[in-house]
This record gives C-alpha cells, structure tokens and sequence, in this order.
C-alpha cells in the first residue's frame, strides 16, 4: 500500500470523513479553477484559531492530497476522542484494488504523540485545502500510478508530471502579477480565517526534506529533525532557493526580510505579493514543507565541497546543454504542435526555451566566483541541491515535449521522439547513479509531512499563549 491518492481519491475521502464524524468535519467550495473544477475544503473542529493547510499548490508534487487525509483522520480521531482508522480504499473502476497500488491511508503511517494544543477542541479549527490546482493536476494525471510501489524511477515521474509555467502557479502568479481565480480563492481564505499557521504541502524531487518559514517557529527544529530520523529521510543541510536564508535549525530556513532581496532566488525578489506571505496581514506564519520522492544522502552532508567553482560551472553548463537540446528538438517539432496558447504543455516548454535555462545558469555564477575566492565555499549538500535543479530543468521540459510528439499526427514526430527519449532516458539514469538516489516509500513522506505539520502548529499557538 505505498501510492499517492489521486485528486478524485482526496476528495472522496474527505466526503466519507465528514460523514463519519459529522458535526466535527465540513466540506466547502471556496472557489472555481480557471477551467471550472471546484476548489474544495476541508474543516475539522470548531474552536476559534484557524490552521490552513494547503495541498497540491504544485501539480507535480503529489504528496499533499495523501498527507491531507491522513492529517484530517488523526486530528478528527483526536478531536473526537475516538480511535483513528484509515479511509475506506477507493473504488477503481473496471477491477479491485489491490494492495499492491492501494494508497497511503492513515493507519499505515507512524504517528507522534498528538500534540495537545494542536488537537484541542476549544483551541483549533483545521482547514484544508484539498488541491489548489485543480487543472495542473487534470494534466498531470496517472502522475500516482506512474510512482507507485518501489520499482518506479525518475523516468516514470518525468513522463507524467506536469509544472506549469510561473505566472499560472496559483501561489506564484501575484509574484508574477497575474490573477489567477485559485489564487484569488487562497487569499479570500486568508482573509476570512486570520490563520495563525499555513501549510504549504510540497514534494521535491530528489534531495533531502526541510521547511522554510515566514517567521521562526521555536521547538519546530527539534521536532522536525527527530522526525526525519525517525523515518530515515535525509534533511537538506542548504536548499537551492533558500541558499543565504536565516537557518535556526539544519533543514529550517526562515525568509529574510524585503530589504534582503540579494539573499532570494532569482525570480523571486517580490516574495511579499505571494500567498505564502498573505497570513503575516495577521500576525501568522507560513511553513513551507518539502520532502523528497527520492533522497540522496548527499543532501545532509555539511562538509565542504571541494572545487564547488568549478563544479557550479559544469552544472551551468549542464542546464544550458541540455536545455538547447531539447529546445533544437521542440524547434523541429512547432509546425505541428499544438499553438501554445491552447496547450499548457506547449507553453511550458516555450517558456523554458526563452530564458530559463540560462536564467538559472546565470544565477549561479556569483556562486561560482564566491567559491572561487576563497572560504567560506558551499557544502557538498548545498552542491547537491543545486545539482537537483540543473538536472531537472531539461528533463521537466523532455517530459513534457516526450508527451506532446506521442500525440502528434506527423510523420516527423516519431523519429523525434526516438530522439529525445534516448537523451531523456541518459539523463535520468545519469541523475540517478550520480546523486545514488533511493526511493523514499509514501508512507513514511507523509508521515513526516504529517508529523511536521502538527508540529508547526503547536509552536504557533503556543506563541499566542
């Protein structure tokens, strides 16, 4: 029983909870996505402080829904006062489940002690957001079943994942001033519960887990740490976007002020228009929590790296390569493909070849120089980190194009598509044996997610005390 839910699974589940513990549990639309798919919540409790928790604000990162439910299962059990179990396995259409596929449910997954605060009727109200992005998760379907059970790698995950373009990422489009209707749904949240916490819930592909904050959370670090090795999942001593950030604690990163603008990752200098930022309108925090579908344990290594310039200019480079080639690719394919104002894909994949690659190569060159001079350098798990994000940026678009020529009605596309898959299969087993991933089972990232969220959430009520 190790596979994500699916986003219909997330709901149905959230249906059959509130009807098990009803008066305890509430369902409601708070909002419409841009292609008329209901954004959906889920409230345990009653009391008068309001946790909001977030998942699926990226579509390709699909622990959220799992760890969702299996949050809400053991805050109404605790609420309730009654003995927490798992929801029923959803009906798949066509055959049984199996318990080979079946997902991730609440009683697989090893829990802490409940946190008092945070499971005190009179204290909590817990909102969920079941999935924030409702249509990128539509385009990245069979994403679940393409990382189900242990034998699934990189290459299964690529070729079903889906990353939108930045301006329609509903937690990154105010950055990017566009208004996006699941956005705007996020934010009347906000504002109508005053939240004293927000979860943003996030997959990383491959690396450690950690948690960057809006404002610290005292206690959380030891919590969080216990809990990762407890479950054997690395934490990310240094993250890719969060490099030069205030660290309380390894893999705890606090958001700088708006003056340190030079300490943010390029692109996101007007971090304050974010949802993430939106609570502090009210004196709350947010958490950001990331675990890996797969680690390395190279991502909680301190030491430092040895020749890290020279290594941060073979990963430009390596982004800048493998960027231009699959852009030589799509430059081939465009006459057939659909126009991009009609495919999301399409417009992902024109978005990357207009910049991107070279905006996160360039992005590092004052790394590179600053290593280059002298200590103090980056760390190998730093290295690693950034080394996650040249790899993955040309394979997220080979993905994505792989997809577009598979569908294609030209006789072009299939040699193209030879083409590339041989260049996408070379990268993500070169991904693979380099950074020695190992898969990290569902069950245990949404252990840790679940862990952590009650966590954050007893030190910010315990600050309200």
């Amino acid at each position: 029983m190790d596979r994500y839910l699916t986003v219909a699974e997330v709901t149905d589940s959230a249906r059959r909870l509130v009807s098990r513990f009803p008066g305890t549990g509430r369902l409601r639309r708070i909002g419409t996505s841009r292609a008329g798919r209901p954004i959906l919540m889920l409230s345990v409790g009653h009391g008068p402080h309001h946790v909001l928790v977030v998942a699926r604000p990226h579509p390709d990162e699909p622990v959220g829904g799992t760890t969702a439910i299996a949050l809400a299962e053991q805050v109404a059990s605790a609420l309730t006062g009654r003995v927490a179990r798992g929801p029923a396995e959803p009906v798949t259409r066509g055959r049984r489940p199996s318990t080979a596929d079946a997902p991730a449910t609440a009683t697989d997954l090893p829990t802490a002690t409940d946190p008092s605060l945070a499971t005190d009727p009179a204290l909590v109200t817990w909102d969920i957001v079941l999935c924030l992005d409702p249509d990128g998760a539509a385009l990245s379907q069979g994403i679940e079943e393409a990382t189900a059970g242990p034998r699934h790698t990189l290459a299964d995950y690529y070729r079903a994942a889906y990353r939108p373009v930045a301006a329609e990422q509903p937690e990154w489009a105010p950055i990017e001033s566009r208004h996006l209707p699941e956005s705007q749904a996020l934010f009347d949240v906000i504002d109508e519960l005053r939240p004293v916490l927000q979860c943003s819930l996030h997959n990383v592909e491959a690396g450690g887990t950690w948690v960057q904050l809006t404002r610290d959370l005292p206690g959380l670090a030891a919590s969080f740490q216990k809990s990762a090795a407890e479950l054997a999942i690395p934490v990310q001593y240094g993250t890719f976007d969060a490099l030069y950030w205030e660290n309380p604690g390894p893999g705890v990163y606090v958001l700088p002020p708006p003056e340190s603008a030079a300490r943010l990752a390029a692109g996101s200098e007007n971090i304050g228009l974010s949802t993430w930022c939106a609570p502090a309108r009210y004196g709350g925090v947010t958490a950001i929590i990331e675990v890996p579908l797969w680690a390395t344990d190279l991502a909680d290594d301190p030491s430092p790296r040895p020749d890290a310039g020279a290594v941060l200019r073979d990963l430009a480079a390596l982004v800048r390569d493998g960027g231009r080639q699959v852009t030589a690719v799509l430059d081939k394919a465009r006459p057939f493909l659909p126009p991009a104002r009609d495919n999301a894909p399409r417009r992902v994949l024109e978005w990357m070849a207009d910049g991107l690659y070279d905006l996160v190569a360039d992005s590092w060159e004052p790394l590179a120089r600053q290593a280059a001079d002298g200590p103090p350098g980056l760390t190998t798990a730093q290295v690693c980190a950034l080394d996650v994000v040249a790899r993955r940026q040309p394979l997220r678009a080979a993905g994505l194009l792989l997809r577009l020529l598979e569908a294609a009605d030209d006789t072009a596309a299939p040699g193209l598509h030879r083409d590339l898959d041989d260049l996408f299969t070379a990268w993500c087993t070169d991904f693979e044996e380099t950074l020695r991933l190992r898969r990290v089972p569902v069950r245990q990232q949404v252990a840790h997610q679940t862990r952590t969220i009650l966590a954050a959430a007893e030190s910010a009520l315990t600050t309200l005390r």
